[in-house]
Formats: C-alpha cells, sequence, structure tokens
C-alpha cells in the first residue's frame, strides 16, 4: 500500500480508500465485514461514509452504512489504526436525485450547515459510527446551487440566496473541531469558486482549514481537470476521487446493455443516468480496448489512470464483491506510463467528459 499526506495534517491515508455507500443495501453486514476485514488487511487504513447511506437513500435504510463500520471497528478495535471519514448531507436548491432526504433531521430547512444541525448531524453519526471523533468531516455537497450529480454548466439562479454563508459553515465546523469531536474538515461536489472561498476565508480568519476535496473523476469524467486541478495542487487541498469506474461501467460488464444482477442499474433503473449516455458507451469501449491492449483488466487500467494523477490524494473504491475489490486495488500495481497517457489522452481529447 502507498500513503500520502491529508492535505495540511498529519495524516497519512492510504492512496485506496474504501467507498461504503452499498453497505446496508447492496451489501449485508456479513458482506461489508468481509470487504472491509480484506481492504484492511490490504494496508487500506481509510474509510468512507455518509449520513445519507446506502444509496440509492431512503428512510428505511438511512444510516445503515454508519452503523455497519462502527460495529466493524468495535468488533476489530481498530479504531486509533484507521482514518475514518463521514459526510452531513445538505439541503440543494434542486434537490439530490428523485429526492429531497426529508427523513434526515425532518428534511427541508434543517438540511442546512448552521450550527444546530452541524452538531445534530455529528452527533448522530458518532453514534451510529461508535466512535467519540470523525478524523474528516465533509459537507456532502453545497447549500448553494452548483453544477454536480449530472450537470456540468454553472446555471445562476438570482433567487438562490438562502444558503449558509461559507464564513459562518467554517465558525460552525470549529466549534466542532474544538470538542474534540472533529479533527479535519472537506469539501465534496465544490466548484473552484467554493473551493478558493473556504481556503482564503479561513486563512483570514483563523478558522479550520479544509484538507480535502471529494469530487467525480474518471477517465470519462475529468472536469475537475480544468480548474480544481490547480486549486488543489496550488493549496495542498487534494482530491478524493469518487466514481472512479463511472459506476462500474469502466469495468466494461455493462458494455451493449449487459446486466449485472445487484447491480445499481438493476436495482434503480433510471437512476444513475449520467453513467448511461451514448457517448459515455463508446468512450468506455475505447477505454475498455485500451486496456486489453496493455493486457490490464479494465477497472485496474481505469482506477491506475486516476492514482496516476499529482492532485489526487486517495482514491475511493467501492466494491460489492472481494473479486472487485481486488481488482481495484490491484491498480496500485500498475506503472502508468507515459505511452499509457498518450493514448487516454488521444481518447478524451476526441469527445471530452462523456459521463459528468
Amino acid at each position: 500500500m502507498q500513503y500520502k499526506q491529508l492535505g495540511a495534517s498529519n495524516l497519512k491515508v492510504s492512496k485506496i480508500c474504501l467507498g461504503t455507500m452499498t453497505y446496508g443495501e447492496q451489501n449485508s453486514e456479513a458482506e461489508s465485514f468481509d470487504l472491509m476485514n480484506y481492504a484492511y488487511e490490504k494496508g487500506v487504513n481509510f474509510f468512507d461514509t455518509a449520513e445519507m447511506y446506502p444509496v440509492y437513500p431512503k428512510k428505511e435504510t438511512q444510516g445503515k452504512s454508519e452503523e455497519i463500520i462502527g460495529n466493524w471497528i468495535k468488533n476489530k478495535k481498530n479504531r486509533d489504526r484507521i482514518v475514518l471519514a463521514t459526510k452531513v448531507a445538505s439541503k440543494h436548491p434542486k434537490g439530490i436525485g428523485a429526492t429531497k432526504l426529508a427523513w434526515i433531521r425532518k428534511g427541508g430547512n434543517n438540511l442546512r450547515f448552521d450550527k444546530k444541525n452541524l452538531t445534530k448531524a455529528l452527533d448522530d453519526s458518532l453514534k451510529r459510527l461508535k466512535t467519540d471523533y470523525i478524523d474528516l468531516y465533509q459537507l456532502h455537497w453545497p447549500e448553494r446551487n452548483v453544477p454536480c450529480f449530472g450537470q456540468l454548466d454553472f446555471k445562476y439562479d438570482p433567487s438562490d440566496n438562502e444558503w449558509t454563508s461559507i464564513e459562518e459553515v467554517l465558525e460552525n465546523l470549529n466549534i466542532l473541531v474544538n470538542s474534540g469531536k472533529v479533527r479535519f474538515i472537506g469539501l465534496c461536489n465544490e466548484t473552484p469558486w467554493g473551493l478558493t472561498q473556504f481556503i482564503n476565508i479561513a486563512n483570514k480568519n483563523k478558522l479550520p482549514r479544509v484538507m480535502s476535496i471529494q469530487n467525480g473523476y474518471s477517465l470519462v469524467n475529468r472536469v475537475f481537470d480544468i480548474a480544481n486541478s490547480e486549486v488543489s495542487i496550488r493549496e495542498k487541498c487534494g482530491l478524493l476521487s469518487y466514481s472512479p469506474l463511472a459506476g462500474g461501467r469502466l469495468s466494461g460488464k455493462y458494455i451493449n446493455g449487459k446486466q449485472s444482477n445487484n447491480s445499481r442499474y438493476v436495482l434503480w433503473p433510471q437512476r444513475f443516468n449520467r453513467n448511461k449516455t451514448k457517448r459515455g458507451e463508446n468512450a468506455i469501449k475505447k477505454y475498455v480496448n485500451l486496456a486489453k491492449k496493455y493486457n490490464i483488466k479494465p477497472s485496474t487500467f481505469a482506477n491506475a489512470f486516476v492514482l496516476s494523477r499529482p492532485f489526487l490524494t486517495s482514491n475511493i473504491i467501492g466494491a460489492t464483491t472481494l473479486s472487485h475489490l481486488e481488482e481495484n486495488i490491484n491498480s496500485l500495481n500498475i506503472n502508468f506510463t507515459e505511452e499509457m497517457i498518450n493514448d487516454v489522452e488521444d481518447i478524451h481529447l476526441s469527445d471530452p467528459n462523456p459521463c459528468v
């Protein structure tokens, strides 16, 4: 395993982070334990979850992923040897997916980053995770309207002005850090403007510094390259990449309409459409063939590309089976050569970012 510094913190995290959004839905607790045990034995010390998990989010299962991780930590007695990250959900002007998460803190204006709701969300997560502190507490997405979850362009809405100011959010997070319940903070699904605002306001007012940004990134979604990458590198706020396989599609197992039992595309038809575009399908076929050219499994190749990026801190991989998890972790053994990069660029530049 390889490890990197988490931003400007004193934490060293594995370059592979285990994502857990299937735990409690697609994976039972026993299966989840097996996946976490395997990753841990391979040197993974970084585990990422969220209060809204598992997905697809619904009232009946909300919080199950955190509960399963908490039970695993209690069983392994390894809390001091892992870096635990979770996320707090927020209000979003356009909702999220087909739901506005009305069951989390009763929804609506309770899904805000104000002091009351951040404290409530954190305490609930701590209880489910059976721990006294979170190593990395992340804002799952901004309150304001930003392009994410399938959107690409920023669409200005003059009525979108009822969101907690960034300075107030940082002040509220500072209370949680000073309480000892949170060690460091991070952002998710954030824009270059948002990231720089958080960093500059924190520096100016001596508030907690953002240590990471968790955005989608893969061979078919390189929007992060355009502007966030420079901010990430120059401000020492590395990317925690999620969906490096574009929802599993870069494994090649869904090409030409093939389906996999228990996959998100079978369980929730019409969801996750951002990964099911015609342009994306064409690009994915090219990347799968490119992986075959180098005699590398497509999922391993796709993850190895993400690991090669200079702004990356850790790649968040998800897997519902041990065989898939092994393929993903094996990406660490691939030396992504200049020839590979050039081949990737040829495909990318012919039709950039078909799955955002």
